[in-house]
């Protein structure tokens, strides 16, 4: 199988972005030109600013801003975020100022490495959970599973498979994605725009959440005190552990566009593994810009689970601090994959 094929099941499906020509607003004397090609530049590359006089006017200084952060007319883009922007300009000139924009699109300049697995253990799982968010602690799985009037929080025996505590949801809640910090589990739900705090040893409800930006919640995990939250578009939004307010975001891109679907999430060695909604593959992101730098094809996983109306798609994914080993589970799925991560 080529790098192609592999690739296609992480990016099938993905929406490919191009922001269309460079140009300001149409009424205004000034416009931005760059050497985007289409809006689009990788952060390799320099960006190159200019602009368009129309009216031949005396410009004393311009003044552009990209991201919130001054940047000079050759900038470069390494150490930004990737996805799309807005570049600004101000533009003063005889006694006057005009503002201007330009949209921008930063995309990845590496193509994604492309990764298998090698099985190390097979465990049993529950074939009824309807597998959402999954996260070790203390070396005991943590589950959160979804469907309304079926969503449960979990602690979980993995080696045996055996229930050791669980809380059902209200039937109006649709349970989605879980992660565990300062001795608190934080669960998403879907499309009521909440999520619950629970303490993590006795379950009980602690307090409860809204979404701010975000609309949905797909899924959580968390790394140095901060909580990353996915919502099915290709936005994985910063969360503060203390407010659980959206504090800034990351989009998540390749060397060709954006991709969406991001789903259950879980911070190993440094970079976010994400499954992508319907896919089989797992995306390996980098949290500080957003960048798709590996994929993981774990398609056969699902032919070794038991058969049955109710499978579903691979969904799941937690890493063990204890064993330094990556577990993979999905929907209504009978089993539970211990794996190492072997590169093509």
């Amino acid at each position: 199988m080529n790098t192609f094929k592999y690739l296609a099941i992480i990016f099938l499906g993905g929406i490919l972005i191009s922001c269309g020509s460079n140009s300001g607003h149409k009424k205004n004397d000034f416009s931005i030109k760059t050497n985007a090609n289409k809006g689009n530049i990788s952060n390799n590359e320099t960006l190159k600013l200019t602009l368009e006089n129309k009216k031949s006017y005396v410009i004393d200084s311009i003044a552009y801003v990209l991201d919130g952060n001054s940047i000079e007319e050759n900038t470069p883009l390494q150490n930004f975020k990737l996805g799309k922007h807005t570049i600004e300009a101000t533009v003063y000139f005889e006694n006057e100022k005009k503002h201007t924009t330009s949209p921008l699109t930063i995309l990845n300049s590496q193509l994604p490495k492309v990764y298998t697995y090698k099985i190390i253990n097979e465990y049993p799982h529950d074939i009824t959970s309807y597998t959402q968010g999954l996260e070790f602690f203390n070396d005991t799985l943590y589950e959160s599973t979804g469907q309304h009037k079926e969503s449960k929080l979990r602690k979980v025996d993995y080696k045996t498979g055996t229930v050791l505590k669980n809380i059902n949801l209200a039937d109006e809640y649709f349970g989605e994605g879980l992660t565990i910090l300062n001795n608190k589990v934080y669960q998403l739900t879907w499309q009521k725009g909440t999520g619950f705090v629970y303490d993590v040893n006795t379950f009980d409800k602690l307090s409860s959440f809204r979404y701010g930006n975000s609309k949905e919640g797909w899924g959580l995990c968390n790394h140095d005190n901060i909580i990353y939250k996915s919502d099915g578009t290709e936005k994985i939004w910063l969360l503060n552990n203390e407010t659980l307010v959206e504090e800034a975001y990351i989009q998540v891109y390749t060397n060709k566009g954006k991709i969406i679907g991001i789903n259950e999430m879980e911070w190993i060695e440094g970079k976010i593994y994400a499954n992508r909604y319907q896919k089989n593959g797992v995306a390996i992101i980098n949290p500080s810009n957003g960048a798709v730098e590996g994929v993981i094809d774990f398609t056969p996983l699902k032919s070794k689970v038991t058969q049955h109306e109710g499978l579903d798609v691979l969904n799941g994914i937690a890493y063990n601090p204890s064993t330094k080993t990556i577990f993979i589970t999905g929907k209504r799925w009978d089993k539970l994959f211990e794996v190492e991560i072997v590169e093509k």
